[in-house]
């Protein structure tokens, strides 16, 4: 049975965005699959009382200043030349996150990925706009009018709920999150120790 990678995700979070291509490098190398359970970042800091870094390490002096030297020479490392902050960051992303799951349920999961996250932290698309967001999907593979009429579907909703609960029950606290054999990797940090798990089998 090929190896997975579990990975909590939320279209809210760059590091999410910066963690994935590399991700998918490795999974490839080795021969896993990428598993997507869609979160809500946002519910997750509710429930676990965390708050995103730039908001939670406000008062600590120099200490989100060297949070964007790491984030920089990431970048660099990976040739991220594309990557730009949204503008509207941060914005309410529990609409995409219905979606991923709609996305999920058709087996369709990592090319909803793959079409919007570009589209979100390249080209700086305002998710936020009901318009913008269909027009998007207007040119994407995906059937706009579908996937706006699954995230009104009560069951959706509470899938997300409960995912984003679960998450938080085995230990999640935030995006990105991986989990390879039971074992919890939290931020794009720890991807190398990730591909050590994958080696290892």
């Amino acid at each position: 049975m090929p190896a997975a990678v579990e990975f909590l995700f939320d279209f809210v979070s760059p590091n999410a965005y910066l963690a994935y291509y590399p991700l998918k490098e490795i999974a490839a190398k080795h021969g896993a699959e990428i598993v997507i359970t869609p979160v809500f970042l946002g519910g997750m800091h509710k429930l676990t009382g965390n708050a995103p870094p730039f908001i939670r390490d406000a008062g600590v002096k120099g200490k989100n200043a060297y949070a964007m030297l790491e984030m920089e020479r990431f970048i660099a490392r990976h040739g991220f030349d594309k990557f730009r902050m949204n503008p509207h960051f941060p914005f309410n992303s529990v609409q995409l996150q219905r979606m991923l799951v709609a996305a999920k349920d058709m087996g369709r999961a990592v090319e909803f990925i793959d079409f919007l996250l570009p589209q979100v932290w390249e080209q700086g698309a305002d998710v936020t706009d009901p318009d913008a967001v269909t027009a998007l999907l207007a040119a994407s593979p995906f059937d706009p009018q579908d996937l706006l009429e699954k995230i009104q579907s009560p069951d959706v909703k509470q899938r997300l709920a409960d995912s984003t609960a679960e998450a938080v029950e085995r230990g999640a606290f935030g995006v990105p999150t991986f989990f390879v054999g039971g074992e919890m990797y939290f931020g794009k940090d720890r991807l190398a120790q990730l591909e050590e798990a994958l080696a290892a089998g």
